[in-house]
């Protein structure tokens, strides 16, 4: 479907255009001329404008021309013109337009015309993004503070790995900085030129995954109008970080694994082979060889994305980050006018357990930075858990199933003795859903993970109905 803008100065063929081109599923707005389409194009973004040319006050020209001055991000313009203004229209073409029919014609000439401009101006979309990540791609290498032992040899496997061809895996808790070691890896490899695809399994729904990463071939599937490149074919020669990996479905996880062995994949609807040199960086917040033993992940696809594992500690375990990561994080919210950090406050930073890793502090960091006043942030701008050391009751689910609080705090939603991870992980979520009045989105902004994870997490447990 196409969101069209039909401009002509007469009403009757205006209205008559409008109702075919719903018909064949666009939906259509209309204008008496070229001012009042201006006004509209201004309002609202076109994907298509189909513009008469003998038009008052605007006419289909000076329209066209205002377009491509001032529009950001243009329409495709198709031009409908009478028999005596065709070197009108050429000479519209010669200035952007992408078609032009001369009076009268055929509602089907109309609606092929209109469904190609469509897919040119998708397919300039996904040009556009993917030059978008090819810059950010070719960047600078993303700033990693390392303070810490930790995080010093969390670079140095970075730096020993990046130059291979070596599929790696990013293991850590949320918040602690997996996407910007997958990044390193890039900048640093023979790819670095190349494109760096990311992807968050745990962001897109089950049934949009596969052609997310695979791409799809016209018809697929209702909707599937034109042929789509998968983000495996985006990353070719690249780059392709899968993030939240063990939260994939467990049928794309077999044709996952079978894309990585053979280096080749189907589009959803294809019958064609498509060929990819792809280097796969994944990470995740659980627990690897908990997952292969709940039966989450397969363990063949875990022994070839887990060639290299580089595990990344919690903020709470490495406090000589703390104070150079706030300092940093500081000046990337307030700028070139950063407000100071007062040793009380930092002092108070350091000492706090950060559940929810450089997330967390990065958050408490933005509020302080809008409460503080003559360009110094004193304890009374922290968060009330943060200035007097307290975590709040809450918990985040993760890798190694920590609740992120300190041995000397009592949790509200801390289970003693639990079985194992499993168990630990659905009686958290249970004491959250309770907590709530299971409200799914606020029991996932609770346990600091994503509504689609949660739901997940729910059918894998047998928690989706309350009990």
């Amino acid at each position: 479907m196409a969101n069209l803008l039909i401009v002509d100065d007469e009403k009757n063929l205006r209205t008559v255009i409008q109702k075919e081109m719903g018909r064949h599923g666009h939906k259509a707005e209309t204008a008496e001329d070229g001012e009042a389409a201006w006004e509209k194009l201004e309002a609202e973004e076109f994907d298509v404008v189909l513009c008469d040319i003998n038009m008052p006050r605007l006419d289909g020209i000076g329209l066209l021309k205002r377009i491509r001055e001032k529009s950001p991000s243009p329409p495709e313009i198709i031009m409908l013109t009478g028999q005596g203004t065709v070197e009108t229209a050429i000479t519209a073409m010669k200035l952007g337009a992408y078609d032009y029919l001369t009076k009268p014609y055929r509602i089907a000439e109309l609606a092929a015309l209109v469904k190609n401009a469509t897919e040119k101006r998708d397919l300039r979309a996904d040009n556009q993004r993917l030059r978008a990540q090819i810059e950010h791609a070719k960047g600078p290498m993303p700033e990693i503070i390392a303070e810490s032992p930790q995080m010093k040899e969390v670079l140095r496997l970075v730096r020993r790995v990046a130059p291979s061809d070596t599929s790696v895996l990013i293991t850590g808790e949320s918040g602690t900085g997996k996407e910007l070691v997958a990044q390193a890896i890039h900048r640093l490899s023979q790819r670095a030129d190349k494109p760096f695809i990311d992807l968050n399994c745990a962001a897109i729904q089950d049934t949009l995954l596969e052609s997310e990463l695979f791409g799809y071939e016209p018809g697929a599937f209702s909707g599937a109008r034109t042929r789509k490149l998968g983000l495996f074919e985006l990353a070719h020669g690249g780059t392709l970080f899968l993030d939240e990996i063990m939260e994939m479905p467990a049928q794309l996880q077999s044709k996952l694994l079978r894309a990585l062995e053979t280096r080749t994949f189907f589009r959803v609807g294809g019958v064609k082979k498509v060929e990819v040199d792809v280097r796969i960086v994944a990470a995740t917040n659980r627990d690897p060889l908990q997952a292969v033993a709940d039966g989450v992940f397969r363990s063949d696809l875990l022994y070839r994305v887990n060639s290299f594992e580089i595990p990344i500690a919690p903020l709470r375990e490495r406090s000589e980050d703390v104070e150079p990561l706030a300092v940093h994080l500081m000046r990337q919210i307030g700028g070139a006018n950063a407000p100071i950090l007062t040793e009380p406050v930092l002092d108070a930073l350091k000492r706090f357990s950060w559940s929810g890793n450089v997330r967390h502090l990065r958050n408490a960091l933005e509020r302080a930075s809008l409460l503080s006043d003559n360009g110094r942030v004193t304890l009374k701008e922290l968060p009330p858990e943060v200035a007097h050391g307290v975590e709040r009751q809450q918990i985040s689910v993760n890798y190694n199933g920590s609740n992120g609080s300190n041995g000397a705090q009592a949790n509200a939603f801390t289970y003693t003795s639990p079985v194992n991870l499993r168990d630990s992980e659905r009686q958290q979520i249970l004491s959250a859903l309770e907590r709530t009045g299971w409200h799914r989105g606020k029991t996932a902004e609770i346990l600091g993970i994503s509504p689609s994870t949660l739901y997940r997490r729910l059918r894998e447990y047998d928690l989706e109905i309350r009990r």
